[in-house]
């Protein structure tokens, strides 16, 4: 049986889907899980604590499909799984999903600093497999920008965006000007190569080097890249 803190978390998520000004009231959250106004003040303190859990909530259930992702022995249909999942997310909670990324946050939760990472290991291993054109730093900020102005163009302006194909034409243009067609060898390109090496030093234990000189040998490949 759900606790009374996520009821009323999932209460505050369908009045805010259901408000035409995206705004709610604590009382009418309080009056569709059954509950008084101490029960809200006591587990969020006040409407601001609330919203600021739904926020949480929110992250919480996105993070949790990504964090069970399990890698399969492709990462370039990992990278295009977690794509669609991200936009699939969003339809399915857009008063939440619009919260979540709202410039209006104090600041960036750290929720949103996690999945940015869990995307640059998954650029890390397409890097790895000699895919990536540029550094996994670079294609994450790319692939997540992309991915967060196509899914709040849906969620908040869905008469605007109406083409169902969208999320998938902006992920194939974004995809291509960060990911080769064939892997890269050495034989292809020098900023490919030394993509890939540095990919590879990070995934792969090797006491050949000393720390200062993997330090020196990353800085040497990240200049290459570039």
């Amino acid at each position: 049986m759900e606790d009374i803190r996520t009821r009323m978390l999932e209460a505050a998520e369908a009045l805010l889907d259901a408000s035409p000004d995206g705004d709610i009231s604590t009382r009418a959250v309080c009056d569709a899980v059954g509950v008084g106004a101490p029960t809200l003040y006591r587990q969020f303190g006040d409407k601001n604590g609330l919203l600021s859990a739904v926020v949480d909530y929110g992250f919480d259930r996105y993070l949790s499909v990504k964090r069970a992702a399990t890698p399969s022995a492709d990462p370039v249909a990992d990278l295009r799984s977690g794509w669609d999942s991200h936009v699939a997310f969003a339809l399915a909670h857009r008063a939440v999903y619009r919260m979540m990324y709202s410039p209006a946050l104090a600041g960036v939760p750290k929720a949103a600093e996690e999945a940015l990472r869990l995307l640059r290991e998954v650029l890390d291993r397409c890097a790895e497999a000699g895919r990536l054109r540029i550094a996994p730093d670079l294609a994450a900020q790319m692939i997540m920008s992309a991915t967060i102005g196509v899914a709040l163009s849906l969620v908040t302006q869905p008469d605007t965006y109406t083409d169902e194909a969208l999320p998938i034409r902006v992920r194939n243009a974004i995809f291509a000007a960060v990911l080769t067609d064939t892997p890269t060898t050495p034989a292809n390109t020098l900023a490919g190569a030394a993509l890939t090496l540095s990919a590879q030093l990070r995934s792969t234990p090797t006491e050949a080097l000393t720390g200062n000189e993997k330090a020196l040998l990353h800085d040497w490949l990240t200049r290459l890249t570039t």
